[in-house]
């Protein structure tokens, strides 16, 4: 992940004089990111090759399905107490992946309408 965000500030670095720059002649705000956007790929295309292409072995190694996930101290912490908890206790089961049971909703009753309360009065 650091060659993506390396690559990403460079391209960055790239724009952000870039859009000022057009901003500074007069193009507009939308034409000047179009502008800075297309000369900022085209250096980054042509100049920063090795960095793009660990940026792009970075991301696939990370989304390919086999890179380990990425979690929190209080998941690992979580996941170590589980484990201890199984470990101890064979008959406990721990289903975190399940839906919790909820209770069927109870039909309430119906309100009276206001012709039947008028019958009544009369």
């Amino acid at each position: 992940m650091v060659a993506f965000l390396k690559y990403s500030l460079i391209r960055l670095a790239l724009f952000a004089p870039l859009f000022v720059l057009f901003l500074y002649l007069g193009l507009g705000a939308v034409m000047s990111v179009v502008c800075a956007a297309g000369i900022a790929f085209a250096v980054s295309y042509l100049f920063f090759q090795n960095q793009r292409d660990e940026a792009t072995a970075a991301m696939r190694r990370r989304f390919s399905g086999k890179a380990k996930p990425l979690r929190t101290a209080s998941e690992v912490d979580d996941a170590q107490a589980e484990d201890t908890l199984v470990d101890a206790n064979p008959d406990v089961t721990i289903r975190t992946d399940a839906k919790p049971a909820t209770k069927p909703a109870e039909p309430k009753p119906s309100e009276p309408k206001s012709s039947e309360t008028q019958g009544q009065n009369s």
